[in-house]
């Protein structure tokens, strides 16, 4: 009960937050003067940053530092919404780290690069080979799944705390900043809310993926 009562929490509780407040602020604004890629392209502009593209994406808003993409969902580009404001504020605002070689995000970028085929080993071992051993009872291949296992989560959990700190950054220290200057301040403290209820699911990952590993290391020393 504690444990689902934790989940519900930590997890559930900021991604419905998130939506209420995404939605809250998504009505149209039609005296505002530009759209989200207007602006973005404004930006990038005035701070002299080229290269960087705008694509619409079928998955999630984010930057990819690699393509040096800023991809947003649906219409959010011609939306002129606080939440689509807010939105592409914090994007350019990685944008923005990529240009300044900010170390947090080279370092986020080449851990999940370096990882990943990781993270799909113990997913994999997770659903499949410890049931599978548990079931049989070969308790010697146990150790080495654990082990994999563990290593993931500690690399997951290393990985959740460099992102916290680029999103903070770059909702607070970069896109904050442009939304004081380019929005009326009417709208400043509603911006500020889609940006912190954003930042707090990053929060809540990292607690996620804390309890996670206790609860993991629990559960499979138990095992052993």
């Amino acid at each position: 009960m504690f444990f689902a009562i934790f989940f519900i929490l930590i997890v559930l509780a900021p991604s419905l937050w998130l939506k209420y407040t995404f939605k809250k602020n998504d009505h149209i604004l039609t005296e505002m003067p530009f759209n989200p890629k207007e602006l973005g392209d404004q930006i990038l502009d005035e701070l002299q940053i080229n290269g960087v593209g705008f694509e619409t994406t079928k998955t999630f808003d984010h930057y990819d530092p690699e393509k040096k993409s800023v991809r947003l969902i649906g219409d959010r580009f011609e939306r002129k919404s606080l939440t689509a404001i807010s939105i592409i504020c914090h994007e350019i605002g990685h944008a923005i780290q990529d240009h300044e070689n900010y170390k947090p995000l080279r370092q986020r970028t080449e851990i999940i690069k370096k990882t990943s085929w990781l993270s799909r080993l113990s997913n994999t071992l997770m659903l499949f080979a410890v049931p599978g051993v548990l079931a049989t009872g070969a308790y010697s291949l146990l150790k080495i799944c654990v082990i994999i296992i563990l290593i993931s989560t500690l690399i997951g959990l290393f990985t959740h705390l460099i992102t916290l700190e680029v999103e903070l950054d770059a909702s607070f220290n970069r896109a904050m900043p442009i939304i004081e200057d380019k929005i009326p301040q009417t709208y400043h403290s509603a911006c500020r809310s889609v940006l912190r209820a954003a930042a707090f699911t990053y929060v809540a990952g990292v607690f996620s993926n804390v309890f996670s590993f206790r609860y993991l290391w629990i559960l499979l020393t138990r095992a052993v």
